[in-house]
């Protein structure tokens, strides 16, 4: 079992920890040229064929301090709009409303996305400048996952780049054959529950609440 870094355990790895560039290269052989020169400014045909193929992107955000988020987001395959080279437009269906992600890139204006698509190892990342709208005209178009969402988060690019399969080939990502089995996993309600520390209630109730939030996700 892994060993989480909290509290004095983090500070006692911090300690010695690298501090510069310079160490942390010292480390790594210098990257391919290759690995250099495939990172470009804006979509290519290709990379917007990936995009219109993905149904998940994880979302990177910080707030003004620094804290660090990433948070999913998903849909039928081509949810992620693609206004144009250098634009993409992810719609905001309803989740958990606490609005972690849309906070963040208000306060920096500033987000990462990493697309992914079923059954592929090669993923695709996209940094860039951020915002968020509610422009009627923009958000009549993102229907993908239902009505038009509230707001959408619009990503100016600045960075493109697809990586190699080795993490989701090592992870056995999209094989069946390495996944745990779901015994030996906690449920998710089981995780919620934990987390929530609310002795009145139980997994059932947490079941419940899991079910009819998919059921009625697009209100």
């Amino acid at each position: 079992m892994t060993t989480l870094l909290t509290g004095s355990a983090y500070d006692a790895l911090r300690a010695d920890a690298v501090r510069d560039h310079e160490a942390l290269r010292q480390a790594y052989e210098l990257p391919k040229e290759t690995a250099l020169r495939k990172q470009t400014d804006e979509l290519t045909e290709q990379t917007r064929r990936m995009i219109a193929c993905s149904s998940l992107v994880l979302v990177a955000s910080a707030d003004a301090e620094g804290r660090c988020d990433v948070s999913p987001r998903g849909g039928p395959a081509g949810f992620v709009a693609v206004l144009d080279p250098r634009t993409v437009a992810i719609p905001d269906a309803t989740g958990n409303k606490r609005l972690d992600t849309l906070q963040n890139v208000i306060a920096t204006g500033r987000a990462g996305l990493l697309f992914l698509v079923p059954g592929r190892t090669t993923t695709l990342r996209v940094n860039g400048r951020a915002c968020v709208s509610t422009r009627p005209e923009l958000l009549e178009q993102l229907t993908a996952v239902g009505k038009p969402p509230a707001s959408a988060l619009v990503v100016g690019i600045e960075e493109v780049y697809p990586h190699c399969p080795k993490s989701l080939l090592r992870g056995g990502a999209w094989k069946p054959e390495q996944w745990l089995s779901p015994d030996d996993q906690p449920t998710s309600a089981e995780v919620t529950l934990a987390q929530l520390r609310m002795p009145e209630l139980t997994i059932a109730d947490i079941e419940q609440a899991e079910a009819d939030s998919l059921k009625y996700r697009y209100e």
